[in-house]
C-alpha cells in the first residue's frame, strides 16, 4: 500500500502541484447552486508501518436525519452563502460540521468544479490541518473518519461502472469504511491524481449513482 508522510515536504508538493494545475472554474453556474467542500489533509490516527506520521484525509457519513443526501458519505461542505468565496464556505462548513478551525493560510489550493445531478456546482478546497481534534456536529454528521491518503491508491481503484440510466460511467472508490460514490469519489480521485500523483486529470465526465440524483 502506498503511504504519504505527513510533513512539510508533502504540504509543499501538494501546494506546488495545485498551483501548476490548469484549474477549470465555471464563471457561470448555469442554474446550479454553488457549493464548496473541504478536502482536509490531516495526520492519520496511527503511524505508517515504518512508524512515520502518515497523511490522511477527513471523510464523513452524513446523519440519516438530514433532508438532503442523508446517510451518504461526504466531505465537509455545503452551499455558498451570499457574499462568500468558495474558500470561506469550505472553512466555515469544516468548522460547523467537524469543529475544525482553519484559516486561509491553511488552504493549499483548489480543484475543478464538479456539477451534480442534485443541482449543485461543487468547488473542492484542499486544506492542510495539523494537530486537529475532530468533533462531529451530531445534527449533520453521524461519524467522521481519518482515511490514509494511500488508500486512494488501492489496486483496482477507482472502479468505473456503466449504468443503464446514463451514457456516463459511475466512479466509485473502495475505502476501508465503505465503497464511496461520486460526487465524493470524483473529488477524491482528482485529489489523488493532481495533488498526490501530479497528474492533470479531469473528473466532471463521471456520473453519480441514481440514488444521489435527488
Amino acid at each position: 500500500m502506498t503511504s504519504f508522510r505527513f510533513d512539510d515536504a508533502l504540504r509543499n508538493a501538494i501546494t506546488d502541484r495545485l498551483g501548476r494545475f490548469e484549474l477549470r472554474r465555471r464563471a457561470d453556474a448555469g442554474g446550479l447552486k454553488r457549493a464548496a467542500v473541504a478536502v482536509v489533509v490531516v495526520e492519520a490516527d496511527v503511524p505508517s508501518m515504518s512508524g512515520e506520521r502518515e497523511a490522511a484525509f477527513l471523510l464523513t457519513k452524513r446523519t440519516p436525519k438530514l433532508r438532503a443526501h442523508g446517510g451518504q458519505w461526504a466531505l465537509p461542505g455545503g452551499r455558498v452563502d451570499a457574499g462568500e468565496t468558495i474558500e470561506q464556505t469550505a472553512l466555515r462548513e469544516l468548522h460547523e460540521e467537524l469543529g475544525v478551525l482553519a484559516s486561509t493560510d491553511d488552504i493549499l489550493g483548489t480543484l475543478d468544479d464538479y456539477p451534480t445531478r442534485s443541482g449543485y456546482l461543487i468547488a473542492p478546497v484542499v486544506v492542510w490541518s495539523p494537530g486537529v481534534m475532530v468533533t462531529p456536529n451530531p445534527a449533520e454528521v453521524a461519524a467522521a473518519y481519518r482515511i490514509a491518503c494511500g488508500e486512494l491508491f488501492r489496486e483496482g481503484s477507482p472502479e468505473i461502472i456503466a449504468i443503464e440510466e446514463s451514457d456516463r460511467p459511475i466512479i466509485r472508490l473502495p475505502l476501508p469504511v465503505a465503497n464511496v460514490n461520486a460526487p465524493t469519489a470524483a473529488v477524491l480521485y482528482q485529489f489523488r491524481e493532481v495533488a498526490l500523483a501530479g497528474r492533470h486529470t479531469r473528473v466532471d465526465h463521471f456520473e453519480q449513482p441514481v440514488f444521489a440524483w435527488r
